[in-house]
């Protein structure tokens, strides 16, 4: 039964694969279905995971509406200009920031074609700065203090004795480290001259090559003041989650939990946008921050719900093969959780469907928390949103997917911000943990 229930969640997930996009989300509920009619009883809906990814993208979605996010972009493109030698190491501190303060990953798509266009005026290949930017996206999720992945993260491991202030105090500086890290090492050991490019070559005789020059973008007026109630509304979510930790203990018995502060704040700030900045809410759903948000939710819904059904359905057999293994090589641990976001299409539904296996097999806290930035391995297979979005962008043909898979710009500098994200959590972790 263990080897049939196995055999029906890869084929799922394969399917959703295959469908890509929204596309995961479906085939992960007709895994579920299989399941059930092989007599495994559904695992619990990771709704609390789906409402916090809802509330911040209506939020983000009415700032976009409101013209934050150009307003972002702009901020972001006067740095990279006038800085534009150093992009490869410049790019991924913008794009890690925007997804710590935003909480989701598809606020990087809007600095994607400024990194790409500043790259060509330079003649670096966009293809590093691009990859780099976009791991470095995916990574900051799991240092985000309002993402889906780091909330579920901090209610598991308070019963561990791990605050929300302490696992942020290990994650933000350990996967930022990594991520500066790995853009010094790819900026000074890979080849980042564009006219070195053979594909470049062909493609600029060809006439395929388009630059913008230094036009930039205009924003609207109430744009600014968008941004900054939605800064206001992070920092009131972790002032939250600070005083109300048991950890602190500045309050012993708090009205509401993160998740619920996170869901009220979020929504509330959603409403001061559009009242202040006189949002148009038909904009709102049909903005490209909206729907891409929507369809996580969904990816969410079908993927972690299948990972959970079968988890739950197998728990004693995994302990009995799994459990000495994973507890004599801890590191292994990071490792499941790589491959397993590359199938799972989330940090947040890998967390929630993983991490209280992670738990039953008795590995330390530390351990936890140490291999928790190895779930933003969704650059492993060339499909995830911005990682298409970024080759897409790039018109010299340097950011391109070779003809085995795998061999694309984003897995060499994605693998060793990961392996160096794990080694400093570890680090850092026991030493503040």
């Amino acid at each position: 039964m263990v080897i049939l229930e196995l055999v029906i969640v890869f084929a799922a997930i394969f399917l959703g694969a295959r469908l890509g996009g929204v596309g995961i989300g479906f085939a992960g509920g007709l895994g579920v279905l299989a399941l059930a009619l092989a007599g495994v009883k559904p695992g619990t809906i990771p709704f609390d995971v789906i409402s916090i990814v809802m509330a911040v993208i209506a939020a983000i979605s009415a700032m976009q509406v409101a013209g934050g996010m150009d307003y972002l972009v702009l901020q972001t493109e006067k740095l990279l200009r006038r800085n534009p030698k150093h992009i490869t190491l410049l790019a991924p501190i913008v794009t890690y920031f925007l997804t710590v303060l935003a909480g989701t990953g598809n606020i990087s798509l809007s600095a994607l074609p400024v990194i790409a266009e500043v790259s060509k005026e330079q003649g670096i290949k966009p293809s590093r700065p691009l990859s780099t930017a976009v791991v470095a996206a995916q990574i900051a999720i799991t240092a985000s203090p309002i993402s889906a992945a780091v909330v579920y993260m901090s209610s598991v491991m308070e019963g561990h004795g791990i605050s929300y202030l302490h696992l942020l105090m290990v994650l933000m500086p350990s996967t930022l480290c990594a991520i500066v890290l790995t853009s010094l090492i790819i900026s000074l050991f890979f080849d980042s001259k564009l006219h070195d490019d053979p594909v470049y070559q062909k493609r600029f005789k060809e006439g395929l090559i388009s630059l913008r020059g230094n036009k930039m973008l205009e924003v609207k007026p109430r744009a600014k003041a968008s941004v900054g109630i939605f800064l206001l509304g992070v920092l009131s979510v972790v002032a939250y989650a600070v005083i109300s930790s048991p950890g602190m203990g500045l309050i012993t018995t708090p009205i509401m939990t993160t998740n619920s502060a996170i869901l009220i704040i979020m929504l509330s700030v959603a409403t001061i946008i559009t009242l202040m900045c006189k949002v148009d809410t038909d904009l709102i759903l049909s903005s490209g921050t909206f729907k891409a948000g929507m369809s996580a939710c969904l990816c969410i819904l079908g993927v972690a719900w299948l990972g959970d059904t079968f988890v739950q359905a197998n728990l004693g057999w995994i302990k009995e093969t799994a459990g000495g293994l994973i507890q004599s090589h801890p590191w292994l641990l990071a490792v499941i959780f790589f491959f397993s976001s590359a199938l799972l299409y989330s940090q947040a539904a890998t967390a929630k469907a993983l991490m209280p296996l992670a738990l039953a097999l008795s590995v330390s806290p530390l351990t936890a928390v140490a291999a928790f930035p190895a779930v933003s391995g969704l650059f492993i297979l060339p499909t995830y949103p911005t990682l298409v979005a970024a080759v897409q962008m790039d018109d010299t043909g340097s950011t391109r997917i070779g003809r085995l898979v795998f061999n694309h710009p984003f897995f060499i500098p994605g693998t060793l911000a990961i392996v160096l994200s794990v080694i400093f959590s570890f680090a850092l972790g026991s030493i503040i943990l």
